[in-house]
């Protein structure tokens, strides 16, 4: 056929009860004459795929990218394992990374997801990637507890995801409040919740939902 074909649908229907590490395989192009099976594995990032993935990052956002806002809110702080994920080719290794870091939000301190970054390989895209890890990674934050997710990015990107903009959160400068997005992961998730953006390093509390 030539064009790669759209992959996770077959996570979405997966269900909830699905947890990573387990790898799931998926077929995502053939040519015309026969089919070049290109199988790409989608698991938790580990340890080994740190340099893989920021290489990634690197090749997909413009030099300087540390020294955005965002990366103040990351400083010092690991991402949470249970929500970075990987996709990887066999013969290129990892093509596509997503990561979620730890937030609180406001005077009462409440606990969030940073996530970001997303990137896919430049040879990979238009191929569902990158929107079949938001939607798994976000459906497995749920069910993990978390309540609530923000970003800095695109409006009419995020919004399919369910994304709206944040007018009663405030973000490090100098970011351009209308790139500032959230989600609430249940019907109450920013109920209450206002005010600035925190690295969790600002206060003593640990992560809780």
């Amino acid at each position: 056929m030539g064009q790669a074909m759209a992959i996770f649908g077959f996570i979405e229907h997966l269900g909830l009860s699905v947890v990573l590490p387990k790898v799931y395989r998926h077929v995502i192009g053939e040519t015309r004459d026969n089919v070049a099976w290109t199988m790409i594995e989608i698991s938790q990032e580990q340890a080994e795929d740190w340099w893989q993935v920021e290489n990634l990052y690197d090749l997909s956002f413009a030099p300087g990218r540390e020294a955005l806002s965002s990366y103040r809110l990351r400083e010092g702080v690991s991402p949470v394992s249970d929500l970075s994920m990987v996709a990887r080719a066999a013969e290129s290794g990892v093509i596509a990374a997503i990561r979620y870091w730890p937030i609180v939000i406001g005077d009462k301190n409440a606990p969030a997801l940073l996530l970001g970054p997303i990137a896919v390989h430049p040879a990979h895209q238009s191929e569902g990637l990158g929107g079949g890890l938001m939607r798994a990674s976000l459906q497995m934050a749920k069910e993990l507890g978390w309540k609530r997710v923000i970003l800095v990015g695109d409006y009419p990107y995020y919004q399919r995801f369910g994304f709206v903009p944040a007018r009663e959160l405030e973000f490090p400068p100098p970011t351009n409040p209308d790139r500032l997005l959230c989600l609430a992961l249940d019907e109450a998730g920013f109920s209450g919740v206002s005010g600035a953006i925190k690295s969790v390093k600002s206060v003593a509390s640990g992560h809780g939902v």
